[in-house]
């Protein structure tokens, strides 16, 4: 797994309890898979299709680093579906893990688009 990004957990991200709530981690990792998806599918439309069972393993506090992986499960025909695990610099430990989501790439008229793509894309790839 490839870890992208590092959030710091700020005060602005806690919940009533205290610790990182998870509506804000959801927004976090859906805008990392978009970013992700665009940049490997090469179109800015892209959305969310669907993302499988939630699974809050452990928790961040304020103050806290996190940082979000996510893994290619493979391409489909118009959507790239994707793993995602986040965790807690920290403490080592995962605090959430989703086994699949699943992007759309779409046409600029927001129906299902072909992307073409069948593997990972590196930076190196593209400038050769």
């Amino acid at each position: 797994m490839r870890f992208h990004t590092r959030k710091w957990v700020k005060p602005e991200d806690l919940n009533p309890n205290g610790t990182l709530f998870g509506g804000k981690l959801l927004a976090w990792i859906d805008e990392e898979v978009a970013l992700y998806s665009i940049i490997q599918l090469e179109n800015k439309r892209v959305v969310t299709k669907h993302m499988s069972e939630i699974n809050f393993r452990s928790s961040a506090n304020q103050g806290d680093i996190v940082e979000i992986g996510i893994d290619v499960v493979k391409f489909g025909n118009t959507s790239l579906t994707l793993r995602c695990e986040v965790r807690n610099i920290m403490t080592r430990e995962t605090i959430i893990s989703i086994d699949t989501i699943t992007m759309v790439s779409l046409d600029k008229n927001g129906k299902p688009q072909a992307h073409g793509k069948t593997k990972i894309e590196y930076i190196n790839d593209r400038l050769k």
